[in-house]
């Protein structure tokens, strides 16, 4: 059993955290202070293939692994979460849905511009009353003369602000419950789609999410994912990879915070030495980097075992329930290092906190990350 990462994964590492380093990091602040994402950075990530990462040269991607999507979502992370979820979003469950499930002409008119970057996904699952619970779903779907007529509203769909396509989910057969959801991909300027202004929210404040809502909107029957009926199933299963994607997003955002904050202690003084100094200090960041490193191995594990097409939902499970609390734990920790200073927008850590908590919630709970685990062990 090797745990080091190939030399080619090493190189693509660094090519993330140099792009990190040089481009989101001097942005970061300013985004979440003006609560916009820059287009700039978007272009520029666009333009390096971040949104192609882990599907075939043949549709246009840059032909990697989901290990080397992982690293990418851990580096830019640990700059900037909101950074992390535009990527997220786009790849594990707009782009990654076509490609598990899209027809092959689906995939040359939908999935290659999601690929190539010029065009962006977002993902429509959430309901006002249908979160974790998504056999509620209100939003209706009715085939009508070759087209389905979609009528509903989906809340804190990231990305919408900006993206191109729409993968919504609707409920074609309501009396079938989860077996009679369906998925569907609408493009943005369809008759009838509305976004809203950014929803006000504690973290990730740059990332786009709104309220989208759909009026009596027509798309043709050929826009089904799928078939009919297979959207709870298409969810599921998008959501299995996301959560890697947000385990890796947890460990950077943790590890980012705790870079920060050591920084900061090697530059304090207090009773005349270094904060660092003192084996208080020492065994709180020993004890941080200890459980990073447990959530990053529990996070590659669940990317070796989707690349090795192996079952990984309770792995993937795993690792974003736990990476998500270090995540929260860390960046506790490193604002109670920094003092008062850590309660200041002037460090990055504050940021850093607010950001982690969502990772508790989105792409499944952690309460659902239990019950999915535990299903899985078969546990009655």
């Amino acid at each position: 059993m090797d745990f080091a990462l190939s030399k080619t994964h090493v190189l693509q590492q660094e090519l993330f955290r140099r792009f990190a380093e040089n481009e989101i990091k001097p942005l970061a602040r300013d985004m979440d202070e003006d609560e916009t994402y820059s287009k700039e950075l978007l272009s520029k990530m666009q333009a390096c293939g971040f949104f192609g990462i882990p599907f075939p040269k043949e549709y246009g991607g840059a032909g990697a692994d989901y290990l080397t999507y992982a690293l990418c979502m851990e580096e830019v992370s640990k700059q900037d979460a909101s950074t992390g979820i535009t990527i997220s979003v786009h790849t594990s469950l707009c782009a990654g849905c076509i490609f598990d499930f899209g027809t092959e002409e689906q995939k040359q008119k939908w999935l290659r511009p999601l690929i190539d970057g010029s065009k962006i996904g977002c993902y429509g699952l959430t309901e006002p009353n249908a979160g974790s619970d998504a056999s509620e779903q209100q939003t209706r779907a009715v085939l009508t003369d070759g087209h389905y007529v979609i009528n509903g509203s989906k809340v804190f769909t990231t990305n919408s602000g900006f993206a191109d396509t729409f993968l919504v989910f609707a409920a074609t057969n309501k009396e079938m419950k989860t077996r009679g959801i369906s998925a569907f991909i609408v493009p943005k300027e369809t008759p009838g789609l509305t976004v809203s202004p950014n929803i006000p929210r504690m973290g990730l404040r740059a990332a786009s999410n709104c309220v989208v809502t759909y009026e009596n909107v027509r798309v043709p029957s050929e826009n089904l994912l799928g078939k009919e009926g297979e959207g709870f199933k298409i969810a599921m299963k998008s959501l299995d990879g996301g959560r890697i994607g947000i385990a890796a997003q947890s460990v950077g955002i943790a590890q980012g915070a705790l870079n920060e904050a050591i920084k900061y202690v090697k530059e304090r003084k207090q009773f005349g030495r270094t904060i660092a100094s003192f084996q208080n200090t020492q065994f709180k960041i020993a004890e941080m980097q200890t459980k990073i490193d447990a959530a990053r191995l529990l996070t590659y594990r669940a990317a070796y075992l989707k690349d090795s097409h192996q079952p990984f939902s309770a792995e993937a499970a795993m690792c974003k329930l736990f990476a998500s609390e270090v995540a929260n734990e860390v960046t506790r920790g490193c604002v109670q290092l920094l003092g008062g200073y850590g309660f200041t927008r002037e460090y990055p850590v504050e940021r850093m906190m607010r950001d982690a908590k969502i990772t508790e919630i989105y792409e499944g709970t952690s309460e659902i990350m239990k019950m999915v685990i535990a299903a899985n062990m078969k546990i009655r």
